[in-house]
C-alpha cells in the first residue's frame, strides 16, 4: 500500500508543478491575442482576453461534468423501465 501511497502523491506533486500562476496564465493570454493583431489597450484586445477566459470556464465546466458521469458510472444513457403485466381475463 505504501508504494501505491508514494506513486499517488509523487503524480499530485508534478500535476501541481505543471499549473501555471495566474499572471503566468494573463501573460499566455495576452501574448496570444498580440499574436492575433489585437492592440494593448484596445476593447477588442479586452474581449479576446474575455474570450479565451470563457472557453477555458467552459472547458473546465465540460470536464467536471464528464468526471462526474464517470465517476458515478453515467458514461452512457440509462434506460429506465418498468414492466406491465398484462393479465388475461
Amino acid at each position: 500500500m505504501k508504494p501505491l501511497r508514494l506513486l499517488t502523491l509523487a503524480t499530485a506533486g508534478l500535476l501541481l508543478a505543471a499549473c501555471q500562476t495566474p499572471e503566468e496564465r494573463r501573460a499566455a493570454d495576452s501574448n496570444t491575442c498580440a499574436s492575433y493583431g489585437f492592440r494593448r489597450g484596445t476593447d477588442a484586445f479586452a474581449t479576446c482576453l474575455q474570450r479565451i477566459e470563457l472557453d477555458r470556464r467552459a472547458e473546465a465546466r465540460s470536464l467536471r461534468y464528464s468526471n462526474d458521469l464517470m465517476l458515478w458510472g453515467w458514461s452512457r444513457p440509462i434506460v429506465v423501465e418498468r414492466p406491465v403485466v398484462v393479465r388475461p381475463k
